[in-house]
């Protein structure tokens, strides 16, 4: 098979999968995204994940993790749901949208297995591997070199037709492909999500200090809360979506397909009582499969706690830098 055909073949296939995009990109060295990553890291900007540290080499050149490779195939799927902005209207306690599915890196893991071995069916013998999130791979990098989209400057991927509500995983391979061209920047003089973080993590365009940010905050931040960001969390208990629910690229966004993505009843609302009050048992049996389990009960009630007392103006706080679309506004 040439090459052309393979690349259509396999782009066709990601989509029959339930893929929204599929992108290809050379595999080589990450140079520009390297010095970035240095600079960012030397400057502590990622907090306590001292795994961010680890395995540099890997993480900026694939052919570390796939010798001879040659090729990394990018493909992204949608979440944005209506359910998740009805709900999101309510003045309630809120987890990111991302994870009020299934963990998408069970949903995105079983596909690309799929897709993987329709790979190499179609071209024959290969070396590759697949990531969700699950190895030191710059994913946002190489779905920006494979033309989905572009860093915004909350630092998220942005893409005309899916905004930022979507997820990414990836193939790294030993075959080549007909590359895709890399998408422009189409945030222009935009501030609108600098603009919004009430904890100023956008310390300036395209970079976040994860010390600042809420989804850090709440879900990596494995200590106690400092004091200065305990009414600063806003309704947020898990994750936060401030910077991507002011953004004009997603305000007509493409709604998601998947089902296993789309929100769950129970993960929305609490078993008959507030989320700062739910057991372990419960925890465990209400975030079964999801990402939320990343936080741990502990750290997860303490969060619904803060919040709670948020909602309820226990803190002082101001109303007017709260993000677009909450009837808290």
């Amino acid at each position: 098979m040439d090459t052309l055909a393979a690349t259509i073949k396999i782009r066709n296939k990601a989509i029959e999968l339930g893929f929204d995009q599929c992108g290809f990109a050379r595999a080589e060295q990450l140079d520009k995204e390297a010095k970035r990553l240095e600079e960012w890291l030397n400057q502590n900007r990622h907090g306590t994940m001292g795994w961010m540290e680890n395995n540099f080499e890997k993480r900026i050149d694939p052919t570390r993790l796939v010798p001879g490779a040659k090729s990394v195939v990018s493909v992204i799927a949608g979440y944005r749901f209506q359910k998740n902005e009805d709900f999101d209207r309510q003045n309630v306690l809120k987890i990111a949208k991302y994870a009020r599915g299934r963990d998408y890196h069970k949903v995105f893991k079983n596909r690309l297995k799929k897709l993987f071995n329709f790979t190499r069916e179609s071209i024959g013998e290969i070396n590759g591997r697949i990531f969700v999130d699950s190895a030191p791979v710059m994913d946002k990098a190489w779905a920006e070199r494979a033309g989905i989209g572009w860093i915004g400057k909350n630092s998220n991927l942005l893409n005309k037709t899916h905004g930022s509500w979507f997820l990414i995983g990836e193939m790294i391979l030993d075959v080549p492909f007909v590359y895709d061209a890399p998408e422009t920047e189409h945030c222009g003089s935009c501030t609108k999500c600098i603009d919004a973080c009430p904890t100023d993590a956008i310390y300036e365009p395209y970079r976040v200090d994860s010390n600042r940010c809420i989804s850090y905050l709440t879900i990596e931040l494995k200590d106690k809360m400092p004091e200065e960001f305990k009414d600063q969390l806003r309704e947020w208990m898990f994750g936060c979506d401030i910077c991507q629910d002011v953004c004009p690229w997603n305000r007509d966004a493409a709604y998601g397909h998947i089902d296993d993505l789309k929100p769950r009843d129970h993960v929305l609302s609490p078993p008959g009582k507030n989320w700062s009050e739910i057991t372990p048992a419960e925890f465990d049996v209400v975030f079964e499969g999801s990402p939320v389990r990343r936080a741990k009960h502990k750290w997860f009630t303490r969060n619904a706690f803060l919040v709670k007392k948020y909602l309820s103006g226990s803190y002082p706080h101001e109303r007017g830098k709260v993000r677009g679309n909450s009837a808290a506004d």
